[in-house]
């Protein structure tokens, strides 16, 4: 498997230029990063076979789609048994208002990002959901008021 330490400048090129536009072609990708198109095929397969390289995705604009709130959620669990922690764990994958879940170090033991169309829609997806998980014990809401910064870059 290739690591990141084992990476060339071409590599790590092609992962900069696909993080900007995964939808370049492979010629367009060679032109950018200075090789042939056959050799960035080959990479690009390389690297997706080691894992460094995911799905490619389009991003959509949360607000232009009617998901222009954004909550940041600390939660604490009332057990942590292996069995608790599971069974939460999957019911946030069942979630589409969840964009982003981390299980946390620290006083809280997740930190969750939810998209709703307002505060209403939140409070209800709060109190008749998430509060109501057998293994929820509390949480503590935080709104954005503006995105300063949000990016799905990695440096590479």
């Amino acid at each position: 498997m290739k690591r990141s330490d084992h990476l060339d400048d071409v590599d790590r090129r092609i992962l900069r230029a696909l993080q900007q536009d995964a939808g370049l072609s492979h010629a367009a990708l060679a032109d950018q990063v200075g090789a042939s198109p056959a050799s960035c095929w080959r990479r690009i397969k390389a690297l997706e076979t080691a894992g460094l390289l995911k799905q490619a995705v389009r991003l959509v604009d949360a607000e232009k789609v009617g998901r222009g709130v954004n909550v940041m959620c600390q939660l604490r669990m009332k057990s942590h048994t292996g069995d608790d922690r599971q069974k939460f764990e999957a019911f946030i994958q069942t979630r589409g208002e969840i964009m982003e879940c981390h299980s946390m170090s620290g006083e809280w033991d997740y930190l969750m990002r939810v998209v709703v169309p307002d505060v209403s829609a939140y409070e209800r997806f709060l109190m008749n959901d998430l509060l109501k998980h057998p293994a929820v014990a509390t949480a503590a809401s935080h709104f954005a008021l503006s995105q300063v910064k949000y990016t799905t870059v990695v440096p590479v």
